[in-house]
């Protein structure tokens, strides 16, 4: 006696289908958004929910198949993330439960807390493209940055005689780097002499949060720097794995773009 079927009767073709279909569909929905915003770890992923949140087309590009970056393991691969006051408001914004260390400093499950801020920003409306690799950016007038040239991130890993794959490019009226210390972003405007970076300083967390937040902002037309890639770009001190900042720093990111896109 045959079985019942529990699934339905949908096969291979149907599946490869709906993933090409879906997937050129949203592709090509995004090569014109609002905001680009190039790595998906907490402070890409924090502004990432308050921009959609707030009804504005954002994009977040991510090299790795996973987000989050540090976020997901905290400090020396013990996946234990800690909160500087008053970084613990946001872990209640996303109900993402934590303790009381000591005073003025909380601590949580990284990937608990990871899951919950990528869920927040996917609930709000951003879509993400991950193993996608930032490889320049798009310039136009006066030198402002205007979109993002991509590929494929595996392509990168490819001998060179083999890797003749051109990139595509995709515009947007900003363009945010929070691809940490790395600065991806500002690098390549570095290489072409329109800006000039002091590189991350030294560890040194009472000050480094809060400078990373104070500095956050636009450090060149039509490009927002946020996260650690700001510890990069003025020379501040490097602060270790806690996280407070990197969130702060996306929320004040956020409220800088949506300012620049009112006068656009």
């Amino acid at each position: 006696m045959a079985k019942e079927k529990i699934f339905s009767d949908v096969g291979e073709k149907e599946v490869t289908r709906a993933i090409v279909e879906g997937f050129s569909k949203t592709f090509n929905e995004y090569v014109d958004s609002d905001v680009i915003i190039v790595g998906g770890g907490p402070s890409g992923l924090m502004a990432g929910k308050e921009l959609a949140k707030s009804g504005i087309k954002t994009l977040i590009i991510e090299r790795n198949n996973y987000l989050g970056g540090g976020f997901w393991i905290g400090g020396y691969l013990m996946n234990k993330i800690t909160v500087r006051a008053p970084g613990q408001k946001v872990l209640d914004e996303l109900g993402v439960p934590y303790e009381k260390v000591t005073e003025g400093l909380y601590m949580t499950n990284g990937p608990h807390a990871c899951s919950k801020l990528i869920a927040a920003a996917c609930d709000a409306g951003v879509m993400i493209i991950n193993m996608t690799k930032f490889d320049d950016i798009v310039i136009r007038e006066k030198n402002r940055v205007a979109g993002a040239v991509i590929n494929w991130t595996p392509v990168s890993a490819l001998p060179r005689e083999i890797t003749c794959v051109d990139p595509v490019a995709l515009e947007s009226k900003i363009v945010v780097d929070a691809t940490g210390h790395d600065a991806c972003v500002v690098a390549k405007l570095e290489e072409r002499g329109l800006i000039k970076t002091k590189g991350f300083g030294a560890m040194w967390v009472e000050r480094s949060e809060d400078l990373v937040v104070e500095y956050t902002g636009e450090a060149h037309p039509g490009l927002v720097v946020m996260g650690m890639a700001v510890s990069t770009v003025y020379g501040l001190p490097r602060m270790g794995p806690t996280f407070g900042a990197m969130l702060l720093s996306g929320k004040k990111g956020a409220e800088v773009v949506k300012e620049k896109l009112k006068k656009k």
